[in-house]
């Protein structure tokens, strides 16, 4: 029986994950290690509210099991040293540099997670990659493993996870699958079955799949490709409406009754964003160029064009509606998350569309939630558009919606944070220039009273 898990990387995947394994298995101690000692210290606050990731129900569950059986810690290889099992569950950004630019997984921290075990650890271990992967980097860990010379045995299983932001609580306590793939020796069959119990403690064993490894890495990949697929799919058609009169949510609506085909992800938009989706389909592209299967990877490539379009697009028409020019005009931003519910902002469709304006020398005025100045400055930032200086000059924070929106030409919603829909949309109106234009990239607004209060409402498809 696993009786001490040591997860490294605690971030948006392993510090949900690890929560609420503690929360189920009080039996089994659990330490998130992770070098950053501002994100430990913050997982470590006294007030559970000041947790580094947002996730609704995550704070009460670190509550209940921090210093009981959950530990946040730096001593990385004191957590390697104790541990039978180890979680991997570190960043696996596309690379900006070198061969598969732009498109490969850079593996350099999960290689440097792999030495560090093998570099500490004296008895055997079994170790799950939990980061998402592209296929066959478990053969990669295990031969960095296999060679260190301290007679140590691992095994090494790929957990993929499937949670969606904003619901991970949700999605941890009732996942609709768990899949662990392992080798198909019995010492890799013995290595599944150990985690299969850690996570039959609360998830029905009908529900956990068990798989290759292979099998398991290319799930995970295939999974958010063919999610971020059908965002692509209904947001080129939302264009098609536009030009000829249709209305995007009522083909979405007609179409996802389709049994075969289903309602969900069909809720046309500004471009999806996230740390998974843009990420996992340009590594299925390098996989498939890798093996010369440029038509396989021409197709997934296209997802990825029409969503880089779908932002383009909304940034060109605000420039259009807003008389071909919004040089010094201002422009609120309502929502710099990607999605509702987090405060994640990695690929943010706002980024980019923001980045656009910038470029037309607009002025943007943001107010998100929970994403402050310093994320904000740090995501243009990343992208080496222009100077820090004119970024910090072209943008402006807020804590407050309406004075985000006061003396603005037009506002453009980038995030569906449900308490957008409750605004006093009459106030906000009133403290405009006029005339007064709305860009709902979420299509939450509600378009017959937006119209009759005054504004010029533009909604996606």
């Amino acid at each position: 029986m696993i009786t001490n898990i040591c997860c490294i990387g605690a971030g948006y995947v392993g510090g949900p994950t690890m929560a609420i394994i503690a929360l189920k298995c009080p039996h089994i101690k659990v330490t998130v290690v992770d070098l950053n000692e501002k994100r430990i210290a913050a997982w470590n606050d006294k007030d559970v509210k000041n947790i580094p990731i947002y996730e609704p129900g995550l704070s009460e569950v670190v509550a209940e099991a921090r210093g009981r059986n959950l530990f946040f810690s730096t001593d990385v290889d004191a957590a390697i040293d104790a541990a039978d099992m180890i979680f991997i569950s570190v960043n696996t950004p596309t690379k900006t540099y070198g061969v598969g630019k732009g498109m490969a997984a850079d593996l350099k921290y999960i290689e440097l997670c792999a030495r560090q075990i093998a570099r500490v650890a004296k008895n055997d271990k079994i170790v799950v990659e939990k980061s998402t992967l592209p296929v066959r980097t478990a053969s990669a860990i295990k031969n960095i493993l296999d060679h260190t010379g301290n007679g140590v045995n691992f095994q090494i299983l790929s957990n993929p996870e499937f949670l969606a932001e904003g619901t991970a609580v949700e999605d941890l306590l009732a996942p609709d699958r768990v899949l662990i793939g392992g080798d198909t020796t019995p010492e890799g069959q013995k290595a599944i079955d150990l985690l299969v119990e850690v996570y039959a403690n609360w998830v029905p064993k009908e529900n956990i799949l068990t798989t290759n490894v292979w099998s398991s890495e290319l799930s995970k990949l295939t999974a958010n490709a063919f999610l971020a697929q059908r965002v692509s799919s209904i947001n080129a058609l939302s264009e098609l409406c536009e030009k000829t009169g249709a209305d995007v949510n009522e083909v979405a609506r007609a179409i996802g009754m389709d049994s075969r085909i289903g309602p969900k992800f069909l809720k046309s938009s500004v471009g999806f964003g996230g740390s998974c989706f843009q990420k996992d389909i340009l590594n299925l592209v390098y996989i498939a160029k890798s093996y010369g299967l440029n038509e396989v990877a021409d197709y997934w490539e296209q997802v990825i064009i029409m969503n880089d379009h779908q932002k383009r697009r909304f940034a060109k028409n605000i420039v259009k509606t807003l008389y071909n020019t919004v040089s010094g005009k201002k422009i609120a931003f309502l929502g710099w998350a990607f999605k509702k519910d987090t405060n994640d902002t990695r690929e943010s469709a706002a980024i980019y569309v923001a980045d656009d304006l910038l470029n037309e020398q607009a002025s943007i005025h943001v107010y998100d939630p929970k994403v402050g100045a310093v994320q904000i400055q740090s995501d243009l930032n990343y992208l080496e558009t222009r100077s820090e200086a004119a970024n910090l000059q072209g943008v402006h924070v807020y804590d407050n919606p309406y004075d985000a929106c006061k003396d603005a030409h037009a506002i453009a919603v980038l995030t569906e944070w449900d308490e957008f829909k409750e605004y006093d949309w009459q106030k906000i109106y009133d403290a405009m220039l006029k005339p007064a234009f709305v860009f709902d990239g979420r299509n939450i607004l509600d378009a017959k009273k937006m119209n009759a209060i005054g504004f010029h409402y533009n909604k996606i498809g």
